[in-house]
């Protein structure tokens, strides 16, 4: 097997075991405990104000269109698109490592606020999550002017964040993406943004509603936001080099 990039055959072989592990993740079926997790979030989703309901409701959307839209979130191709994938790997983990600092450092400030502090939390650190995605596809050579890029990223946000059902499923159109963006409207408010946005807001981690409380907010806001923040860079990174191994 090889990659349409440039790099040592050793790196190469060491993203492509890596790769290999990760799409063999993404296609397991749901177990017992995947079960069990998610009636546990149903749960906790019940004892959480509407108010609270709503607020991360608004959130998400806002965030899904402005994905969508591309508004104030397009970043242009940067110089490392065409460097070797060893170097630019090595910078992606800079950038990955700086963005779950700063979501690190975001949610012990929003958490240590409680509840009215944590409501505040969910935009913001999607905004940072968001940057992060835009900034890793122009490290990989994608343009995400192209808003089919841009929805690209959003299944790649679904990825990270949903039951292993639903992964599942969301993997096969990003395995099968040079197929499936082709059969995407060219009128992007012709997609339904409401598909885009659910699946994240009942998967919301049960670990993050404890950043409400306060107390302990703080500690777990810091702490989950850097956890979470940085398996959404490796599920980005997996999704890219998957993409670039197709192309091969």
């Amino acid at each position: 097997m090889s990659m349409n990039t440039s790099g040592s055959d050793a790196y190469k072989r060491q993203v492509l075991n890596e790769l290999y592990i990760w799409q063999q993740k993404m296609q397991r079926k749901p177990s017992a405990l995947n079960a069990a997790t998610k009636k546990l979030q149903t749960k906790a989703n019940r004892i959480i104000p509407e108010k609270a309901h709503q607020a991360i409701t608004h959130a998400i959307k806002q965030m899904t269109r402005a994905t969508m839209t591309g508004s104030g979130l397009i970043t242009p191709r940067l110089i490392l698109s065409d460097a070797p994938l060893e170097m630019r790997e090595a910078k992606i983990r800079e950038r990955i490592k700086f963005y779950c600092s700063t979501a690190a450092a975001e949610g012990a400030a929003t958490g240590f606020g409680g509840i009215l502090w944590g409501f505040a939390d969910l935009p913001l650190w999607m905004s940072i999550k968001m940057k992060m995605l835009f900034e890793l596809a122009a490290n990989y050579g994608f343009d995400t002017q192209d808003y089919r890029e841009r929805i690209f990223i959003l299944y790649v946000f679904q990825l990270a964040f949903s039951s292993q059902e639903h992964r599942n499923k969301v993997y096969h159109i990003i395995a099968e993406w040079n197929d499936y963006k082709h059969k995407l409207p060219e009128d992007i408010n012709q997609l339904d943004w409401r598909a885009y946005w659910e699946e994240y807001r009942d998967h919301l981690d049960l670990a993050k509603l404890l950043q409400l409380i306060p107390g302990i907010g703080a500690g777990v806001g810091a702490v989950v936001n850097y956890k979470l923040t940085n398996r959404l860079g490796t599920f980005a990174m997996n999704a890219y080099r998957m993409r670039l191994h197709l192309q091969a």
